[in-house]
């Protein structure tokens, strides 16, 4: 991606609305799990090469673990306050 004033306003859109997709996806996470970090960079790295409808085939598994992850901590936080 091409880093300079003029594009930081487009490159920040694409990556809040990247984030918020995969909230959507796999669940609210923050910037600061290093695992959803990487695939809001990815697919914002798509969204900037206009190819974005090749990104969930090519993360397709990042995707399940994230959810999966989530799902299962919250499965955990469920039972421990039972």
């Amino acid at each position: 991606m091409h880093l300079g004033d003029y594009e930081d306003d487009n490159l920040m859109d694409i990556l809040t609305k990247s984030a918020t997709a995969l909230k959507n996806d796999c669940g609210n996470y923050d910037m600061t799990d290093e695992a959803f970090e990487e695939l809001v960079f990815e697919r914002s790295r798509y969204v900037y090469n206009d190819a974005l409808e090749f990104f969930e085939d090519n993360f397709l598994s990042e995707i399940n673990k994230l959810s999966l992850r989530k799902a299962l901590d919250e499965m955990s936080e469920s039972d421990e306050t039972i």
